[in-house]
Parts: structure tokens; sequence; C-alpha cells
């Protein structure tokens, strides 16, 4: 599976099965959080065989089963911090898809003073993410129209048509959408966020989106 089939065959998860992850496929979502945190400054970690975090009222609301593996996204508090855990987060969901597993984001569902994670001062967790084999794979949402997630003058660059609707793949809080790319001249384009719940994550994991849909083109963002 290449990395934009896991973008179309990726849905959220919350029913899981007791197979543990183990073995090559640990390995292989381990490396990809190191390499997510040497190159972003984060305090990603992946958290395994722990089932109290999701074994509450909380995760009961968010219709969580069978949850004992979960991705903390933690990092240094910052401004940016929110988008760069939605960037990187969604790196590591994709290659988890690759790799056969199954993941949901979580911003509100869990019990956050039960995760396992080690996090230190001047660090916050912004979200995590529930991960395993599901018990099924997940049912695709309606996306929104393309016409809400961005504005351009002129004609619109085929590259820039990909991304977007790379874009609209991506999960967001309450499949809201709430982002948009502004194409400015040639090849800069302006990514932001339209409000909603979590904006700063949902405008993260849209512009790692984008970047896939639009392959190699050359642009910036600004």
């Amino acid at each position: 599976m290449d990395i934009l089939t896991a973008v179309a065959k990726r849905h959220s998860v919350r029913s899981y099965t007791d197979r543990k992850i183990e073995g090559e496929t640990l390995e292989a979502l381990q490396n990809e959080i190191d390499t997510c945190n040497k190159e972003s400054g984060l305090n990603i970690q992946l958290i395994t065989n722990e089932p109290e975090a999701f074994n509450g009222k909380l995760a009961h609301y968010g219709e969580f089963k069978g949850v004992k593996n979960y991705i903390v996204l933690a990092g240094k508090k910052a401004p940016d911090l929110e988008e760069k855990c939605g960037y990187f987060g969604e790196k590591i969901v994709l290659q988890a898809q690759m790799l056969g597993l199954n993941t949901c984001w979580v911003a509100l569902t869990y019990n956050k003073k039960k995760v396992q994670a080690s996090i230190e001062k001047g660090e916050k967790i912004v979200c995590v993410i529930a991960i395993g084999y599901g018990e099924n794979q997940g049912k695709p949402h309606k996306s929104g129209f393309i016409d809400n997630i961005f504005r351009i003058h002129g004609d619109m660059p085929s590259w820039f048509m990909a991304g977007l609707q790379c874009a609209l793949l991506a999960p967001t809080a309450m499949n809201k959408q709430k982002f948009r790319f502004t194409l400015i001249g040639n090849n800069q384009i302006k990514a932001e966020s339209t409000g909603g719940f979590c904006p700063g994550v949902n405008l993260g994991i849209a512009k790692y989106h984008f970047e896939l849909g639009a392959g190699d083109a050359e642009y910036k963002f600004i």
C-alpha cells in the first residue's frame, strides 16, 4: 500500500481487538515516531498495552472499545504546537495504516490523568491517537465541498487541485474541515484555519494531506 492509497482507505476506528502491536510492525511504528520527533522537536510517545486512559465515562461517551494502545502528541508550549502535532501526528497515522493498523484521533474523550506518558516541564499534551487492530476498518465520512476550502485568482494549476482533493480527505474534528488554502501568485500558498474545534491540529493535518496530493510541485507555504 502506498501513502495515497492509505489516505483513501484510512477511516476512524473506535473498537479494537486484543491483538498486540509487536514485532516488525511495532519497530516500524516506533521508528516513524522517532523520526517525527527528531524532525519536529515534539515529544510524541507510543503507549502500548495500557487500557486505563480509555477506561471510563469519557471513553464510553466517545464509543471507544478495547483501546489499549495510543499515541500521545505532546511538546513544548508554543503558538504552533497544535499545528505541528496535527502535521506529524497524521504522518504517523498514515504510516500506521500502511502497516495494517487502525487509528482514531481523540481530543477529549479519554482520561488525560491516566495517560502513561512522560511529560517534561513546559510541555503539554495536545491530544492522543487510539491505535491498534480494529474490529473493522471504519466507515468513510462525506467530505465537504471543495469550493469552501480555497481561494484563487486566475487559472487553477493541476497540482493545486490535487492538493485540495487530498486535503478534503483529511480527518478533522467533527468532520467540519475548517481550513482554507489560498494560492497567491504562481507558487505561494497561505494555509489558514477558519475556526472550529482544535483548529491548529486540523490545519496541520490538512497541510500534510495537501502536500501529499500536490506531490513534487514547486510551491511554498507563507
